[in-house]
């Protein structure tokens, strides 16, 4: 039995601007990096921002028809009220030549990095906050002529706990963030996303679709990064009340737009007590989490129900030095993503995170990427999990043994 997809469906990968392009000094996560301890530097990161060329051939050569890539605030308005015509140029260049290479350009706005001068004015916390990002996003729809999917936030429930961590780090509360070692390295135990800034992120992204649909003619939504939670017997109640706090308050802030992005990588359980820490098992993933690739499609199923808006599913992979163990993955999630489909609901494209290893918010180790990058000389090395992923585009349906 052979799993199809959609007629006209998107296959591709996505990036974002910081984790790749390298040296983003105007924006807010440049100036933290060194301030943070065992937190490495994105310096050069894979010196995209000189290379995206052959990061786009990389991609149409494999037959994959679509490319999710951000364009950068810190860099278009480098300081508040002035915008560079020159960075402005530099990705209309690029989405000009994404489309001449057959890939579908799905843009994002803002992929969690802000400019430092928009930090340093109180950034999202700020009065003005829908203002200023809905000028660069004014400024930003000159170069979007012809881009049919256009994302206004990237994981904006993220970008709430980014938000209040921030703010907890001006007032040094903390020290509680702090969980156990991975990759012999500490990482913060995240906080739930605050609601209050999360209503603020709401209206933002509202202002900035009015403002997309008066100047373009796009498709316009956000990303919701989806932790598919699963309720143990006793954890029901709990998962309604996390499910609100972690999810759907932003699934509920799509409505009105003409898509959602679904995000996931792993499930996690929830119990009377709230969610479960993902066990230690040799099967994990090199962030430690579960390797889970039915995730996708809980996150799907759930996405749906709540918003009834068509879905892309935005990112969707696996950390792991083992491409093998990344193609089996990705081949469950496509399946079980088919089932979905099957079943009725409407998923436009699939986006695997990540096109390259890159730079994971403050660490190196975690490959997501289809290519492997040098870090010293940029050379790209497709991996077999490219081929694999465009041979399943070309023909849009999973091989025989593999639906």
């Amino acid at each position: 039995m052979t799993s199809t997809f959609p007629e006209g469906f998107l296959w591709g990968a996505s990036t974002a601007p910081h984790q790749i392009e390298g040296n983003n000094v105007n924006s807010d996560f440049w100036a933290n990096e060194g301030r943070v301890p065992g937190m490495e530097r994105s310096g050069d990161a894979c010196d995209s921002y000189h290379r995206w060329g052959e990061d786009l051939r990389l991609l149409a050569d494999a037959g994959l028809n679509a490319y999710r890539f951000g364009i950068e605030w810190a860099r278009i308005e480098p300081v508040g009220g002035r915008f560079s015509n020159a960075e402005l140029a530099h990705y209309r260049r690029m989405i000009d030549s994404a489309i001449e290479l057959g890939l579908s350009p799905v843009i994002t706005l803002h992929h969690f990095t802000n400019p430092r001068w928009f930090a340093e004015a109180g950034g999202w916390l700020a009065d003005d906050a829908a203002e200023r990002f809905g000028a660069y996003v004014e400024a930003a729809c000159q170069i979007l002529d012809g881009v049919e999917w256009v994302v206004t936030m990237n994981e904006p429930n993220m970008l709430s706990i980014m938000t209040a961590m921030a703010r907890a780090a001006t007032r040094a509360t903390t020290e509680d963030w702090q969980s156990p070692t991975v990759d012999d390295r500490p990482r913060p135990a995240l906080p739930p996303p605050d609601p209050e800034i999360g209503d603020r992120l709401i209206a933002a992204h509202r202002a900035a679709r009015k403002i997309i649909r008066a100047k373009i003619n796009s498709k316009v939504g956000w990303t919701v990064a989806n932790r598919a939670f699963a309720a143990r017997p006793s954890g029901e109640a709990k998962l309604t009340e996390l499910q609100w706090i972690w999810e759907d308050q932003y699934l509920a802030g799509s409505a009105g737009d003409d898509f959602v992005g679904v995000q996931a990588y792993s499930s996690q359980w929830v119990g009377a007590d709230g969610i479960e820490p993902y066990p230690a098992h040799p099967d994990n993933t090199l962030v430690g989490t579960a390797y889970r690739p039915d995730a996708l499609a809980m996150a799907v199923r759930h996405t749906a129900e709540v918003t009834g808006l068509p879905i892309m599913i935005t990112e969707n992979g696996i950390a792991t030095a083992d491409d093998s163990r990344r193609i089996a993955y990705t081949s469950e999630a496509l399946a079980g993503l088919a089932d979905t489909i099957a079943d009725g609901v409407d998923v436009r494209g699939y986006l695997h995170w990540s096109l390259l290893d890159n730079y994971e918010w403050g660490h190196w180790k975690p490959t997501f990427g289809l290519v492997a990058v040098d870090r010293e000389t940029f050379v790209r090395t497709p991996k077999p999990s490219l081929a694999w992923l465009g041979g399943v585009a070309r023909r849009n349906r999973l091989p025989a043994q593999e639906g």
